[in-house]
């Protein structure tokens, strides 16, 4: 069996070295951060030690550090982890299948399933595959927290904190081969080596600095910026409202609502990044204002739920598909990326999660097959390409019309291409808008959006299936007046909502309210 070097210590890498040990291989993570995350049973606290137990029956502990990680642990190299994550269905389909115990101890955490079929008020009837359209709602440091409590105890792998990677040792030729890393600890050798290490991860200077030539990046921008703010639902309240639906888009502007474990909620409004008013939504106030023009923010924010966050802003977002390989094949052997080193997509999907957890699966499945040759590196790319680069697509399709309608709708000096007709981007993105409300209506359309949506079947696939195109039309032709993207603030009310802010310094991280 193979011993597999993890270069980082986030989601992706934890789950590589977790799914190889699980396979009978050894594993070591090098992680830049000193410590665990949330809840896993780090500084000497046992697994089961809780400090009592809520009307729930859930370990009052558990909460307590995860909220303390998530809201107060600020974290430079991982940006997005105080961003609202969730998991689609194909992220839980690995976890249920590989990691049981880690998806036991994300529910123990408070973790929550959401059916995507329960959007109608009876469930239709069931069909094979509807088991792998369920939603799950969390923190991201839930599961890091589950991942590393199942690692700790996990003989044959180990994580070490507080130690970064530094340097790969290579033997040289046309195409290096990885054979170890070295860190500020010593020099550690392997047969295979796993970047995880994300898009901000340094190993593409490693590699350049170990005689590799540089592999084809692809990257799109997004043009979007999201500004977000995480809530707590009033006590007694323990879910928030099953309508409107959590995510709508406007012309220029959208807003979601991302419900979370233990009563967490985020609302998050999203504008060009050459939208002249965005930076008004980091007023708090202008925020809440701005939220509560559309259906999902005024419906979640008039629950009475208690803010604990300022507003976090993202912007410069792209999807960036990043292969250690060019035109003539793979630069590298021995060497492998996974999660956003490898697939780094726009939120606005939630691909990221399953995406990474399909490649480290691909990583422990496969890594006894002589993992330091040439013949590995090329089936691993061959395989990203099959299986990972068309959600990448997707996503980068998608985000190509959002970006250019909301770029539009600001007046940021955005041309869509195409004009208007069928085949344009604003025509495409005009079919998704029906598909989607349709779906709102449809059953059938539902449970064929809900399985492009969780990566069960390509929209190609999907979309393309006459009776699914049949239904789309019929709801159309019923509605000739309708127009796409028709939720929220016009521009002269948008404009009211975000003008003459006054916006303070905003912290660095997230804060805890006194009652979280």
């Amino acid at each position: 069996m193979a011993h597999v070097l993890v270069i980082g210590g986030g989601v992706a890498g934890l789950a590589t070295a977790l799914l190889a040990a699980r396979r009978g291989h050894t594993a070591e993570v090098f992680e830049r951060d000193t410590r665990a995350p949330g809840a896993a049973p780090d500084r000497g606290l046992p697994a089961g030690d809780v400090l009592g137990r809520d009307l729930l029956g859930r370990d009052v502990l558990g909460r307590d550090l995860l909220d303390r990680d998530f809201f107060g642990w600020h974290r430079p190299g991982v940006p997005q982890a105080a961003q609202p994550h969730l998991l689609l269905g194909a992220a839980r389909a690995v976890l249920r299948a590989e990691l049981p115990d880690v998806y036991a101890e994300m529910l123990r955490l408070g973790a929550r399933e959401r059916h995507e079929l329960d959007w109608f008020d009876v469930r239709p009837p069931a069909r094979p595959g509807d088991e792998d359209l369920v939603l799950v709602q969390a923190r991201r440091i839930v599961l890091e927290s589950a991942l590393t409590t199942a690692l700790r105890a996990q003989p044959g792998a180990v994580v070490r904190y507080g130690e970064p990677v530094t340097g790969l040792t290579a033997t040289g030729g046309r195409q290096p081969r990885i054979t170890g890393v070295s860190t500020p600890g010593g020099g550690y050798g392997g047969d295979l080596v796993v970047d995880a290490a994300g898009r901000r991860g340094g190993c593409a200077s490693l590699l350049a600095t170990a005689g590799c030539r540089p592999g084809t990046v692809e990257r799109h921008r997004t043009g979007l910026a999201y500004f977000c703010r995480w809530y707590r639902l009033p006590d007694g309240v323990d879910e928030g409202p099953r309508r409107p639906w959590t995510v709508t888009g406007g012309a220029f502007a959208g807003c979601a609502v991302f419900p979370s474990d233990n009563r967490v909620f985020a609302v998050t409004v999203f504008a060009h990044t050459g939208d002249p008013t965005r930076g008004a939504l980091r007023d708090p106030a202008v925020f809440e204002a701005a939220a509560r023009a559309f259906p999902p923010g005024a419906a979640w924010l008039g629950l009475g739920a208690e803010p604990l966050s300022g507003v976090l802003a993202t912007a410069g977002l792209d999807n960036r598909w990043s292969p250690l390989a060019d035109a003539r094949g793979p630069v590298v052997s021995g060497m492998v990326p996974v999660g956003d080193a490898l697939t780094h997509t726009n939120p606005t999907l939630g691909q990221g999660t399953s995406l990474a957890l399909w490649a480290a699966d691909r990583v422990a499945r496969t890594a006894h097959r002589d993992p330091g040759s040439p013949g590995f590196a090329a089936g691993y790319h061959g395989w990203a390409l099959r299986t990972l680069k068309p959600w990448f697509d997707f996503q980068a399709g998608a985000d190509a019309a959002v970006g250019a309608r909301l770029a539009a709708g600001a007046g940021a000096g955005v041309v869509v291409p195409g004009g208007g007709g069928a085949g344009s981007l604003a025509g495409r993105a005009r079919e998704a808008a029906a598909l989607f409300e349709c779906a709102l209506e449809d059953p059938e359309v539902m449970r064929a959006r809900a399985r492009v949506r969780h990566l069960a079947e390509p929209p190609g696939r999907a979309y393309a299936d006459p009776a699914v195109r049949a239904r789309v039309a019929i709801w159309l032709a019923r509605r000739p007046d309708w127009a796409p993207n028709a939720v929220g603030p016009d521009r002269a009310r948008w404009e009211e909502l975000t003008a003459a802010a006054a916006v303070p310094p905003q912290p660095a991280s997230p804060r805890t309210s006194a009652r979280s």
